[in-house]
């Protein structure tokens, strides 16, 4: 027991550092039920000094006070520490008794397990729902804002446990993780403003500003909810794509059914509860946990489903074919590539290639996919890019390293896939290719050439190819013959190419002199070809989450205001 407690916090740890540990000056009661351990600790060590006694005390205190499921979120987890399910208004266990593993992608051992709930969980969650957002679209748009806001305080004041499960489930950079829940939390006091702004206002057409047409209607037009929304956000950035979704749909009216990627159910469960403990009405909100190959067409399907919001890979697609009839929400990934040009700042270039493509390891769509360079001053380039590479940090997200596992054993298979084809085919590799289970070291791959598959498809990991070229034409086609269309940038002082060569790519945003990215949150965010349908991004999303009505005053007379 001491010995693990003073792993916990060893110096090497980010939990020893003191701006993250709780305060031991006052210490709450709950910590008396700690005391027995405490004793066990303090027993077990081969030494007694002062320093370690007080190293096994915080072990201890951090370890349990960290844990997910403890303080405010207790209730969603069971007694066999399996977290629950959430349902009109409650946390419920799933009557099939079966689990899902989440595992640890650092460790690659189980961390958490969910609910394995079945298509009947389902179908009560989306009556539920039905009858829930009937009251809900009765509730003034300030009284909607308000618990918004609500929401997001709460959400905001845990952010440190919510954190700590992006670690565990999805091996993101500690600071990362913690930037995402405060991040999520001002995505939704904006979007409770906006929602404000947008859904208050309405229209008045006259009729006779349609030739041949007397003033003699009214049209009054206005935004109404569809009903209910399913919102289904990826893995790595769980709690934020899931905010980014849910936000829109309840200012609008709308219900929630959240479906969270696996990986990532437990932080999308505890930021749930936030909304729970906001005080939110029974039904409106729901989170199903679950294997989806039982119940993902289940309930994309689903006929009380009104609108889907989906952020992710090739799922989306099927999904669209499937879902019929309703407005679809869909970010389905990219090959944002960067075009670089003579006249670029190389220094900044560097920058924004090493950290566009390497932070979080590369699992982003809008990370930098490929680069495109002019020939000229490739080599320049490459050589300041392996110098930035050099300072990476690679390790665990516990120790905010730059660079993380990725999300699972197959990603990493794929991503090694692509490392060796390019091998095969002659790439030259700037890097040693280094892999220990899911952790895969920075690699540029430099020379890269049409006929590898790196040039093309999407490693969702931290390896980078560079294709050198000799004209903007030649960076265009390659741009436009991607089956992607999500961003891409373009790095050159002369303001008139960047516009001209934006203009002729084929992908939702263009960047100028900085690499891809998806934000601030209320800029539209949007992909062309398999990329994507529709466009996200606050006042999009309200927008696409809502529907228009229109009412007609149909006067006896011509009715004309007079000066």
């Amino acid at each position: 027991m001491a010995q693990l407690a003073l792993r916990v916090v060893w110096p090497s740890s980010p939990l020893h550092n003191p701006a993250r540990r709780h305060h031991l000056s006052s210490p709450a009661p709950h910590f008396l039920s700690l005391m027995p351990r405490l004793l066990v600790a303090r027993s077990a060590l081969l030494r007694t000094s002062v320093e370690e006694e007080k190293r096994a005390f915080e072990a201890v205190v951090v370890k349990e006070s960290a844990m997910a499921g403890s303080g405010v979120f207790t209730d969603i987890i069971d007694e066999n520490q399996v977290f629950k399910y959430y349902a009109e208004g409650e946390w419920k266990k799933s009557a099939s008794g079966k689990t899902v593993s989440i595992v640890n992608p650092t460790t690659r051992k189980t961390q958490y397990s969910v609910q394995a709930c079945t298509q009947e969980e389902v179908n009560k969650v989306m009556e539920a729902a039905k009858a829930a957002q009937k009251q809900w679209a009765r509730t003034p748009l300030w009284k909607r804002a308000e618990l918004l806001h609500k929401a997001a305080e709460i959400l905001k004041e845990n952010k440190d446990p919510i954190a700590e499960c992006l670690v565990k489930e999805i091996a993101k950079p500690a600071k990362d993780a913690v930037t995402e829940v405060v991040r999520s939390g001002d995505l939704l006091s904006y979007t409770a403003e906006e929602g404000v702004r947008i859904l208050g206002e309405g229209k008045l057409l006259l009729s006779d500003s349609f030739p041949g047409n007397e003033r003699n209607k009214y049209c009054l037009t206005s935004k109404i909810p569809l009903g209910i929304v399913l919102a289904i956000p990826p893995f790595n950035y769980p709690v934020n794509l899931a905010v980014s979704k849910i936000g829109p749909a309840l200012i609008a009216g709308n219900s929630l059914v959240l479906k969270p990627p696996t990986q990532g159910s437990v932080a999308a469960l505890h930021m749930v509860h936030c909304f729970h403990l906001a005080g939110f009405p029974k039904g409106l909100i729901s989170c199903i946990t679950g294997k989806g190959s039982e119940i993902g067409d289940f309930m994309t399907m689903h006929p009380g489903v009104n609108c889907i919001s989906f952020t992710g890979g090739d799922t989306g697609i099927a999904i669209s074919k499937k879902a019929g009839m309703i407005p679809l929400q869909m970010e389905l990934g990219g090959k944002d590539a960067c075009i670089v040009l003579e006249d670029a700042d190389l220094d900044l270039v560097a920058t924004n290639i090493v950290q566009g493509g390497y932070s979080y390891s590369g699992q982003r769509c809008t990370a930098v996919k490929v680069v495109l360079i002019m020939e000229s001053v490739a080599d320049e380039f490459v050589e300041k890019v392996n110098a930035k590479m050099a300072k990476l940090s690679v390790g665990t997200p516990e120790e905010n390293c730059d660079i993380t596992p990725v999300i699972s054993e197959s990603s990493a298979n794929f991503i090694e896939g692509l490392v060796m084809d390019a091998k095969e085919k002659g790439a030259t590799f700037c890097q040693e290719y280094k892999r220990e289970g899911n952790l895969i070291w920075p690699l540029l791959l430099d020379h890269v050439r049409a006929n590898m598959r790196i040039a093309w498809e999407e490693p969702f990991g931290p390896v980078l190819p560079v294709i050198r070229i000799r004209s903007v034409k030649e960076a265009i086609h390659h741009c436009n013959a991607s089956n992607f269309g999500l961003q891409g940038s373009v790095f050159t002082k002369d303001i008139n190419k960047a516009i001209t060569i934006g203009d002729a790519i084929e992908s939702g945003t263009i960047q100028i002199n900085s690499a891809p990215a998806r934000g601030p949150d209320h800029f539209p965010f949007q992909g062309l070809k398999d990329s994507g349908i529709g466009s996200q991004g606050i006042v999009n999303s309200i927008n696409m989450m809502t529907k228009i009505k229109s009412l007609v005053i149909n006067l006896p007379s011509p009715s004309y205001t007079m000066g």
